[in-house]
């Protein structure tokens, strides 16, 4: 029960059900994660245009809300962070990178209007590596992220203080983006929850192919709960889907009869750790055990089609990098620099080659999946790496050898989501990939929270050093 946990380490269900009843204040809450940042964030470097004196206003603004038994909408009083990319009125959105000029965003993005119209109390934005190109907390703006299961490793990123701040308890909704992996690596490296939905789930601006908003929580009914509200519609997103009022909070799940693809072998990037295989096919095991029917899956994807999205991907970034002043340039992180250099003198028919490898990832991952009711796969292949390395290879040659598990289903448009399924044997998390059908997020959710009651027992979040 929540009584026996310190506030911060309470679920937004809790909260909420904490107010209704006037057994807890929205102020206590917020206090209680203010403090909790207090302590960690020295050591994890999580938070950008952290305002902990405007959440403990709009607290107090909800607390006497509450008391009149008129919320302003489902999230009232429930502490909420932001990815940075993600604008807020009024605050510069560097992207991560110290040669984006700050200049303060004039209106809410989708994802940060709903929440505020919801009530949620905000207390700023999380960190996030340059441009959003990095599965690290390594940023030319930022200082480095870290992960606080070991804070000698990274978060993995891009929603790098995202992950973190769930992990350390810096309140239980967080918001992130993902184009590659960017929720899920790094929900699967501090071991943590978060779902990329189908594309156009949930408005989003600016909207390109692949690029999703996504809830970063401790809980799957937490997610359930901030999709309820992400997903409501805003005509700023030309890419989205129709509005489907969905029941979010329908969860149960009945095992029996599922078919459940799985995936131990993506086909290229690096080798799947034994540790991590391990726990895959354990977590496996356990969906059998309820009733499901397992079946391997063997590679759909391959290393041309990687190598094809990375010739596109960098020319995309060496065109926007190459447009800028000389002396902004010069503030790009070197990593990223060296990479979307790349791109310089790829000809035009190798780029259209390129984007046309997203085409045929779509094609590979969905008729991959289409015989089963999910699949299941590592989230990635190895446990957390060193904070200092913009990623695991730490090479810009071969910088996406650790997203093939994650990458197909943001261009096939897919819902994906990581869940914690396992600890290696330093302590650090595994996640476990529960993929579904095109638009069948609430399905992935559904089979997340079956994973939630079936996994064993997880060990305590971690505790800022001194503690």
């Amino acid at each position: 029960m929540g009584a026996a946990k310190p506030l911060h380490d309470w679920s937004a269900t809790e909260l909420l059900a904490a107010y209704r009843d006037r057994s807890l204040s929205p102020v206590d809450a917020t206090r209680a994660v203010v403090d909790r940042i207090a302590a960690w964030e020295p050591h994890l470097r999580a938070t950008y245009a952290y305002d902990p004196d405007a959440a403990l206003a709009q607290a107090r603004a909800s607390e006497a809300r509450w008391l009149k038994n008129a919320p302003r909408g489902p999230l009232d009083g429930v502490p909420l962070m932001i990815k940075e990319n993600i604008a807020t009125a009024g605050v510069p959105v560097p992207l991560g990178c110290a040669a984006i000029p700050l200049v303060p965003a004039e209106r809410d993005a989708p994802p940060a209007a709903r929440v505020r119209e919801a009530g949620a109390s905000i207390l700023g934005k999380t960190t996030m590596p340059d441009l959003g190109m990095l599965s690290s907390g390594l940023s030319s703006f930022h200082p480095l992220a870290r992960n606080p299961w070991d804070p000698t490793k990274g978060p993995g990123g891009s929603s790098a203080g995202a992950a973190a701040g769930v992990a350390a308890g810096y309140g239980p909704l967080h918001i992130g983006t993902d184009i590659g992996g960017s929720v899920r690596l790094p929900a699967g490296w501090c071991g943590i929850y978060a779902l990329k939905p189908s594309l156009g789930r949930i408005p989003i601006d600016p909207p390109y192919a692949g690029r999703v908003a996504g809830p970063m929580t401790r809980t799957v009914a937490d997610a359930a709960l901030l999709m309820s509200v992400l997903s409501r519609p805003d005509a700023r997103d030309t890419m989205s889907l129709p509005y489907q009022a969905i029941a979010w909070d329908d969860l149960p799940c009945d095992l029996r009869g599922l078919k459940l693809g799985l995936l131990l072998d993506a086909g290229w990037g690096l080798p799947l750790a034994a540790e991590v295989r391990g726990a895959i096919e354990a977590a496996a095991r356990r969906f059998e055990a309820a009733g499901a029917r397992i079946t391997p899956i063997p590679p759909f994807t391959t290393r041309a089609m990687a190598d094809g999205m990375d010739d596109f991907w960098r020319m995309r970034a060496w065109l926007d990098i190459s447009a800028m002043p000389a002396e902004r340039r010069g503030r790009v992180l070197p990593f990223i620099a060296a990479w979307a250099e790349g791109g310089a003198h790829l000809g035009g028919e190798r780029v259209f080659r390129g984007y046309s490898q997203m085409g045929a990832m779509r094609d590979a991952a969905v008729r991959a999946c289409a015989p089963f009711d999910a699949v299941l796969s590592p989230t990635a292949p190895i446990t957390a790496f060193a904070a200092e390395l913009a990623s695991p290879t730490d090479d810009p040659a071969r910088p996406f050898e650790h997203i093939a598990y994650t990458l197909p289903y943001n261009m096939s448009e897919q819902p994906a989501a990581s869940i914690a399924c396992g600890h290696d044997r330093h302590g650090l998390p595994i996640g476990l990939q529960i993929i579904g059908r095109r638009h069948d997020d609430l399905g992935v959710l559904r089979l997340s929270a079956a994973w939630e009651a079936l996994r064993p027992a997880q060990p305590p979040w971690p505790e800022p050093p001194g503690a």
